[in-house]
């Protein structure tokens, strides 16, 4: 059914009968979610939240808005009493789709430098989260956390992407005035802008890799590498 996450009486009606929610929050401020947590506080149901592995436990604020965002939703469940499973993604491999126009422009991926992550395979942390809502043990105030096998930077992604595609591709790293520039320009909301720049500058490195995908599915994490190939007729390559 379609409806709105932010209005209690939609809400409410997509919960009858219900058990299990598995939940993503779309929006970079928490406060709409109120009546959406107080329906589940009623109904009660269990819980599975996509949120992000570079959330710091040990620090308040957290280093850019998306991970505040989704600190913030962890915390409003617990306090909320849903004690949830959360499944904790690292950078998703499908945000390279972003690269396509300039791909089939050229052999130059141009925008705002990240620091290393283990990139994870959007198809694994689908899988994680299906093995967890259905299963059958009770993983209640759980926390898993999703990677790829290794960490990699923009760089190392396009020099995947570009063995995949059998083209000798780069990264250009542009200023931070530029990309956002750029992204206005493409028409994007200044406040997501806002926020994907700050995760650019502020997020630190992450060298964290786990094998809660292999845990949780009996499979270990694709490599990006494997990504890069069946995504590759995406990029321009022929099938």
């Amino acid at each position: 059914m379609r409806g709105d996450l932010t209005d209690a009486y939609t809400v409410r009606t997509a919960l009858d009968g219900i058990d299990t929610v598995f939940l993503i929050w779309p929006l970079l401020d928490t406060a709409p979610a109120e009546p959406l947590i107080a329906e589940l506080a009623a109904a009660a149901p269990r819980v599975i939240y996509l949120s992000s592995t570079a959330i710091d436990d040990a620090s308040a604020r957290q280093s850019d808005p998306i991970v505040q965002v989704h600190a913030d939703m962890e915390r409003r469940l617990r306090d909320a009493g849903l004690n949830p499973t959360v499944l904790r993604s690292d950078t998703l491999a499908s945000n390279t789709r972003g690269w396509a126009a300039q791909l089939r422009a050229g052999d130059v991926v141009e925008g705002p430098d990240i620091a290393h992550t283990a990139v994870v395979d959007e198809r694994d942390v689908a899988a994680s989260a299906a093995e967890v809502l259905l299963r059958c043990q009770d993983d209640s105030d759980r926390t898993y956390r999703l990677t790829g096998p290794e960490p990699l930077s923009r760089a190392d992604q396009v020099a995947i992407l570009g063995a995949a595609l059998g083209r000798n591709l780069r990264f250009e790293p542009v200023p931070v005035d530029v990309a956002h520039a750029r992204m206005l320009a493409d028409g994007r909301p200044e406040h997501l802008v806002e926020a994907l720049l700050a995760a650019s500058t502020r997020r630190p490195e992450s060298r964290l890799v786990t094998d809660d995908v292999e845990r949780l599915t009996g499979m270990p994490a694709r490599p990006f590498a494997q990504w890069a190939i069946d995504h590759s007729t995406e990029f321009g390559r022929r099938p």
